[in-house]
């Protein structure tokens, strides 16, 4: 991968998004949440900040998830058979998606809270 030209290594990566949205219902369904921020923002019309805090939150939840994918992935062609390290690797993977998407949750309250009261 070293010494490719941008062109080249931006199509890597859209190619990397393009497997992960057809193989992984997590990460469709993940997309599909931030669709559903996007729409959130730009009903409530929020302060500039509360953009950005979204924006890194589902952006945050996206990127655990390719990780996680790619980890998955990586260590299912590795050792295809189940092993307790294997499998011990992916849930730890999954954890770091969970604890992501808690904290996603988290900010998602108090981004309602703060509507409901109107961004005071």
């Amino acid at each position: 991968m070293k010494g490719r030209c941008f062109r080249e290594r931006l199509g890597f990566a859209l190619h990397g998004l393009q497997l992960a949205i057809s193989r992984e219902r997590s990460f469709r369904v993940h997309v599909l949440a931030g669709g559903g921020v996007l729409c959130v923002l730009l009903v409530a019309r929020p302060p500039l900040v509360w953009w950005t805090v979204l924006a890194l939150t589902a952006g945050f939840v996206m990127v655990t998830e390719l990780v996680n994918t790619a980890l998955e992935t990586l260590a299912d062609h590795l050792h295809p058979e189940r092993h307790a390290e294997i499998g011990a690797c992916k849930d730890i993977a999954a954890g770091a998606v969970l604890v992501a998407t808690a904290t996603a949750f988290v900010v998602g309250i108090v981004f309602a809270a703060q509507w409901f009261r109107g961004w005071s």
